[in-house]
């Protein structure tokens, strides 16, 4: 059996890892590898070589830093496939999603190579009487991210290339239950012609997570996960003086209105639900069906649901594949139950099933639960799995006082024909990423990925622009040049008073 080793300084290595963890196949329920699980010692190692690279590598053309991005994007682009197979083998998720993963990632590349551009200052020419002010920013030096399984490839390049572009040094420590893809980009990082020690990588468990939040040579944290682990990261990393930006959990509501194309409604709440077996951060969990719309929607949605095609990630026919672990499908069957016990109707049932071929895989099918209330413990939880919840509401104004009560502001949708009702819900819902006739809101890489509430720990959303500000700090210089000219006159003089312009 293969062991995935650490990625430090440039090669891989065992480093003082002594523990180790088994990496299923979530399709078979079969240990396909083993993970080291780091140590203090090895995040220390991690911060070493990378500090080692800062040095060279913030002094570093933006020309040469571009064609690095450049080059690391085509090989990305060129590795597609492999990227994806490698997804889907450890979390589970159909080849198509894995492989939309992998693309989303690639945006951001994409926008990581425009750095030039991202970083250009800014010049006042004669602010005051032979004084220019100019400003410009520059990297923190070494950053950390630590990422979540359901994006094992995307949520790092959330983070990475654009802190790499930005001139720091990366230390990432991936979920252990998928962590190959992070190693397999290290290497295209390699073959791009990124410096040793620039990009290194982690794997562990809470030992390595804690050692991260507290190593002084740390000087940025991000985080996308739960919101119990957002709140820690965000709390302990901000003690220890580091910037922080941590993403937590999600609770997305999509509200239909009568007037709206209730087939094509149901159509994208099933996507939405259902892909990726709704271990999705921006996944729709629940539905809020308004006057009239409930019943037809409902009926709809819950056919929509009986005809997705479950099976294994690596075939073409699926699409939709298991959940990550064995204690995930136990989780997510045990809050269907719950939602039956406390007056919910399960309309389509996804437990128990069992695949042929694939009988110990880890598969929940796609279920939808009706009449769900807000006191539910299906509905206040964050499920993580395909499971729909449809709520009522009378009007558009109940529906949105409902997304408001819930603690959770990550992403919302709303599907209607009415301009007005959009506008009025864009406006009036407290929630980060908002989509119109759009089920699933992630924006493109050139805006910025973020909620509000517990959907987000600091203030700081990731990549765009916002990802850019992230990675750097701001100096702006004043500046002057005393030269023999008669003219200058008294403005060149000192003065005991406040400076101010002349």
């Amino acid at each position: 059996m293969s062991t995935i080793a650490h990625w430090i300084g440039g090669g891989y290595t065992a480093g003082a890892a002594t523990r180790r963890a088994p990496v299923h196949q979530p399709a078979t329920g079969a240990v396909q590898h083993e993970v080291l699980l780091g140590e203090p010692d090895d995040v220390d190692a991690a911060v070493t070589a990378a500090t080692a690279a800062f040095e060279t590598w913030r002094e570093e053309s933006l020309s040469r830093r571009t064609k690095i991005l450049f080059a690391f994007r085509e090989l990305v682009s060129a590795r597609a496939g492999q990227l994806a197979e490698i997804v889907s083998d450890e979390h589970g998720k159909v080849l198509s999603d894995a492989a939309g993963e992998v693309q989303r990632g690639l945006e951001v590349i994409e926008y990581a190579c425009g750095i030039p551009e991202l970083l250009k200052g800014s010049y006042s020419d004669q602010a005051s009487a032979g004084v220019d002010v100019f400003g410009f920013r520059e990297p923190l030096g070494v950053v950390a991210g630590i990422t979540p399984f359901n994006f094992p490839a995307m949520v790092p390049m959330w983070m990475h290339p654009i802190a790499i572009a930005c001139g720091n040094t990366f230390v990432l420590k991936p979920s252990e239950r998928d962590p190959s893809a992070s190693g397999f980009v290290a290497e295209l990082w390699r073959e791009a012609g990124l410096p040793d020690g620039v990009f290194n990588v982690v794997h562990g468990d809470r030992v390595a997570v804690d050692a991260i939040l507290r190593h002084p040579g740390i000087a940025a944290v991000s985080f996308v996960g739960s919101t119990r682990v957002a709140r820690y990261i965000h709390r302990e990393a901000s003690a220890a003086g580091k910037r922080v930006q941590a993403l937590g959990g999600a609770k997305n509501h999509a509200v239909v209105l009568p007037d709206a194309d209730l087939a094509f409604a149901a159509d994208q709440l099933a996507a939405s639900a259902f892909g990726s077996a709704g271990q999705r951060c921006m996944a729709v969990s629940a539905a809020v069906a308004v006057g009239s719309a409930a019943g037809e929607l409902a009926g709809l949605v819950g056919r929509k649901a009986g005809e997705v095609v479950v099976g294994p990630g690596r075939d073409p026919a699926s699409e939709m594949g298991p959940v990550i672990t064995a204690a995930a499908k136990e989780r997510i069957e045990n809050l269907i139950e719950s939602g039956e016990r406390q007056g919910a109707s399960v309309t389509v049932d996804g437990r128990g099933l069992k695949i042929p071929g694939y009988e110990n895989g880890f598969f929940v099918g796609p279920t939808v639960l009706d009449h769900v209330g807000t006191g539910m413990d299906v509905y206040r939880e964050e499920v993580f799995g395909p499971v729909l919840s449809i709520l009522r509401a009378p009007d558009v104004d109940a529906a949105i006082e409902l997304i408001n009560s819930n603690p959770y502001g990550n992403g919302t949708a709303i599907f209607t024909n009415s301009g007005a009702a959009a506008r009025r819900f864009q406006r009036g819902v407290h929630v980060g990423m908002i989509g119109i006739n759009v089920p699933i809101p992630v924006p493109m890489a050139y805006h910025s990925f973020g909620g509000w509430r517990d959907s987000l720990f600091g203030q700081s959303h990731i990549y765009g622009p916002e990802g850019v500000a992230f990675y750097t700090r701001a100096k702006v210089v004043t500046q002057r040049w005393p030269f023999d000219d008669p003219s200058a006159g008294p403005q060149a003089r000192a003065s005991l008073h406040f400076p101010t312009a002349r």
